[in-house]
């Protein structure tokens, strides 16, 4: 991509000859400001990481905090554009400040997702909404490059090796589907490389697979496995930035090494395992995945953990832990409904069988919002460990395109919250989710509402920094505990709803019981054998330590819920 000098094009070029073998609510009752000891007890928190648990933190880079304002205008993106659809300044050392501050510590992230950062398509297109530029990410012009609104190739590396170091990994948002909408300055690729027509129908597979999504995003030709030449655009464009050469070294070695085809999907398959092997990005996020074939899928599943691998191998002293690279996908409409597979109406096709761990659970708003604590919780539990055991599904509350989220009022924090980060799975906090950041912005038309600056001014706010507070403890608990997301669920008691989680799988064991809705002051929870009697436990939510007596734990505190820890 842009990382060697040119003295090694000769010895890059010897490598590849020599790799030829090779309904609105009230909100329900808010917690109480901790009165309690909230001295940091010793619990569980060593435990490995499992992807089945995590906590996932999905930004957009434009929009969640400006660390840089010398990159804010560049590329001449200087047209006025409707409300929120140009850049607003966020960028790569705008993360990396609130890594590095804790942030993300605090709420208890293992896992941070942001928006694609390749170069984006430098003119902006006007669909009825105003001028638009791509600060979303998901318009590619170039996928060798970062876009420079984001920040340098070298403050990715810096947020990814920092990121590291705070034990959070990294899901790199990716498309293979589409390149950005055709300007004066971003001419289309050629008729070997993408369609342009027709546009999809989604009456049948066909219909949504090899057409494009909608008017002016051509279509990569991912079905083809035909050789096709490089771009003469793109060609141009790299030749300008004086890494042509170096450019076409690199492709060399990795056809020549891997035997596949030069085939337009090969290529930005190459590409973006590129990013894997060279800074350890542990997953990928990929978009659009019901419209490129299933196969090619697989192919970019092959290729990043092969590039994993290499990556480990030649950092041994930055490997977090001995995961796999982890993959997954934004299928939409998918719902963990108990079926591994996606039904075009003429075709079915399993995913979770191509390529993929996760997919991003579409139903979950509804689950949240029809059941109550318990006939969510055991709902997933089953599913997840019958029909999908060995894969998993991401939830969450709102999103970066979702116009009907679960509580687009924000007037629901600490159910959401609770809804989220209990359920079995995957959780996916939208940056804003946790401070209540508007999803409804005057002005704004279609999805830009949902992707406003994040709402640093309100942190302060003592209402704001109450429902955090629990977003928090929540979070953290979550994050210590691998059994809260990827364990099996089990119902202690109705009345008052007390539940374990247990996860015992490759040598890794961890449980805890959890209560909600939980009278104030001293209450008795019962825990049905699952610590011995007693052991000593520590309720992470208020900070109190307590001892199993006949099969029981008392809490005195003024919170109505209770996260039940062993004290190491």
């Amino acid at each position: 991509m842009k990382r060697f000098t040119t003295p090694l094009i000769f010895l890059l070029l010897a490598i590849a000859i020599s790799c030829k073998s090779e309904p609105k609510k009230e909100e329900t009752k808010q917690p109480q400001t901790d009165q309690e000891n909230t001295t940091k007890s010793k619990t569980s928190e060593g435990l490995p990481f499992i992807w089945e648990g995590a906590n996932v933190y999905f930004l957009l880079t434009d929009r969640f905090y400006n660390g840089d304002t010398t990159n804010d205008e560049l590329l001449n993106r200087t047209k006025e554009t409707g409300k929120l659809r140009g850049f607003e300044g966020g960028d790569f050392r705008g993360i990396i400040k609130k890594i590095e501050e804790g942030y993300f510590k605090d709420l208890g992230i293992n896992a941070l997702w942001f928006n694609p950062v390749v170069e984006q398509i430098h003119e902006s297109v006007d669909e009825g909404t105003g001028n638009t530029y791509a600060f979303h990410g998901y318009w590619a012009k170039d996928w060798t490059k970062i876009d420079p609104n984001y920040g340098t190739y070298k403050e990715l590396k810096e947020l990814i090796d920092v990121a590291h170091k705070n034990g959070i990994r990294i899901l790199m948002d990716v498309v293979l589907n589409h390149t950005g909408p055709v300007t004066e300055k971003d001419p289309v690729w050629p008729d070997s490389w993408v369609r342009t027509s027709p546009q999809c129908t989604y009456k049948d597979y066909a219909t949504a697979v090899t057409c494009t999504l909608v008017k002016n995003l051509p279509d990569i030709k991912t079905e083809s496995n035909e050789d096709v030449e490089l771009p003469q655009v793109l060609i141009n464009k790299w030749k300008s930035e004086g890494r042509l050469e170096i450019e076409l070294a690199e492709l060399d070695v990795f056809f020549t090494k891997t035997g596949l085809k030069r085939s337009p999907k090969n290529y930005i398959i190459k590409w973006l395992t590129d990013y894997v092997r060279e800074l350890g990005i542990d997953g990928y996020r990929v978009d659009t995945v019901k419209h490129v074939e299933e196969g090619a899928w697989n192919v970019l599943a092959e290729q990043a953990k092969i590039a994993f691998a290499d990556w480990k191998s030649k950092n041994p002293d930055k490997i977090l832990d001995d995961n796999d690279f982890y993959v997954l996908g934004e299928l939409y409409g998918y719902g963990i409904d108990g079926k591994r597979y996606y039904d075009f109406g003429d075709r079915k096709v399993d995913y979770f069988a191509n390529g993929f761990d996760n997919m991003i659970n579409f139903q979950f708003k509804y689950d949240a919002s029809k059941n109550d604590y318990e006939a969510l919780f055991s709902k997933y539990s089953k599913i997840l460990h019958t029909n999908l055991v060995g894969k998993s599904v991401m939830n969450y509350i709102s999103s970066h395109d979702d116009g009907d989220p679960f509580d687009k009022d924000r007037t629901k924090q600490y159910e959401s919250a609770t809804k989220l980060l209990l359920t079995p799975g995957i959780s996916q906090i939208y940056y804003g989710d946790e401070t209540a950041r508007p999803l409804i912005i005057e002005d704004t038309q279609g999805d830009a509402t949902l992707r406003s600056n994040m709402n640093w001014d309100v942190v302060e706010n003592d209402t704001i920094k109450t429902s955090l507070l629990h977003w928090q403890k929540l979070g953290t608990f979550r994050k210590h505990h691998p059994s809260v997301g990827a364990g099996k669920h089990q119902q202690i008691s109705k009345s008052p709803y007390v539940f374990s989680r247990s996860y015992n799988k490759n040598g890794i064991s961890d449980k805890v019981v959890i209560g909600l809705d939980l009278p104030q002051g001293e209450k008795t929870i019962q825990i049905n054998s699952v610590f011995p009697e007693g052991a000593i436990l520590v309720d992470h939510y208020s900070g109190i330590e307590t001892k199993v007596s006949q099969n029981t734990a008392t809490i005195n505190s003024n919170h109505p819920i209770a996260l039940l820890e062993l004290k190491k």
